[in-house]
C-alpha cells in the first residue's frame, strides 16, 4: 500500500475511534464534527471526506462500537456448536454481561444516549446488525420453551433475559464512572456470581413455562 493510502486509511480509522468515544460520552447532538477532528489533529473537512456528514459517522460509529464489543466477546462465548439449549443460553448471557461491563465498550452508552434523546438515526442499523443476532437468541430460548409456548410467550422470555442483564449492569457503569455506588440503586460487585444468578433464574423460569405449556395439551393442569 503507498504511504498516501496508508495514511488516508489511518485518519478515517483514528476519525471512527473518536467519534466512538466523543458520540458514548455526550450523545449525538452535543458532539460536533470540529471536536472529533480536534482528537486526531485532522481538518474539519475530513470527515465529510470520509464519511459524508456527522449523521453518517454516527451509524458508522454505532456499526463499529457493536463490532469490536462482537470481536472481545462473541455471543456464543466458545460454547460448542453441539452444546446444549442451556449451555447456549448460559453463553449468550455471559458474552452480554461481559460486553455490557467491559470499560472499552461504547455500544451500549451510545445507545443509552440515542434512548434519552432519540434521533433515529441508528434505527436502520441497529436493525441490520442487531436483529440477526436476536433472531439466534430467540431460538435458544424457543428450544428451551418446546413448542408449546406462543411466540409472544418467547419473546416475553428473550426481552426479561436481556432487561436483567442491560437495566442493572449499565447502571453499575454509571456508579462506577461517578464513584458513587453506596447509595440509592443496588449495587452490583460480583459480576460473574450476577451473570450466573440470571442464568439460574431465567432457566427456572423459562422451563417453569414449559411445564406449564407441556400439562395445559396433555390436559393434566389445573382445572
Amino acid at each position: 500500500m503507498d504511504p498516501q493510502r496508508k495514511k488516508t486509511g489511518k485518519t478515517k480509522a483514528n476519525l471512527l475511534a473518536a467519534a466512538c468515544e466523543i458520540f458514548a460520552e455526550k450523545g449525538y447532538r452535543d458532539t460536533t464534527i470540529a471536536e472529533i477532528c480536534a482528537k486526531v489533529g485532522a481538518n474539519n473537512a475530513a470527515v465529510n471526506y470520509h464519511f459524508g456528514d456527522k449523521e453518517t459517522l454516527y451509524r458508522e460509529a454505532w456499526r463499529y462500537s457493536f463490532f469490536e464489543s462482537i470481536k472481545a466477546h462473541p455471543p456464543d462465548e466458545g460454547v460448542n456448536e453441539n452444546a446444549s439449549a442451556e449451555e447456549h443460553l448460559r453463553g449468550y448471557i455471559m458474552s452480554l454481561v461481559r460486553r455490557i461491563t467491559d470499560k472499552n465498550n461504547k455500544e451500549f452508552i451510545i445507545m443509552q444516549h440515542e434512548i434519552a434523546m432519540p434521533t433515529g438515526l441508528l434505527d436502520e442499523v441497529v436493525r441490520e446488525v442487531v436483529q440477526p443476532l436476536h433472531r439466534k437468541y430467540e431460538s435458544i430460548i424457543r428450544k428451551l420453551t418446546g413448542p408449546g409456548p406462543t411466540d409472544m410467550q418467547v419473546r416475553f422470555c428473550a426481552i426479561s433475559v436481556l432487561s436483567q442483564c442491560t437495566t442493572p449492569l449499565l447502571m453499575r457503569r454509571e456508579m462506577l464512572a461517578e464513584r458513587d455506588n453506596s447509595d440509592g440503586w443496588p449495587y452490583i460487585h460480583d459480576v460473574q456470581a450476577y451473570a450466573e444468578h440470571v442464568v439460574a433464574y431465567s432457566l427456572s423460569g423459562i422451563l417453569a413455562l414449559r411445564a406449564r405449556a407441556e400439562m395445559d395439551i396433555s390436559g393434566t393442569g389445573p382445572v
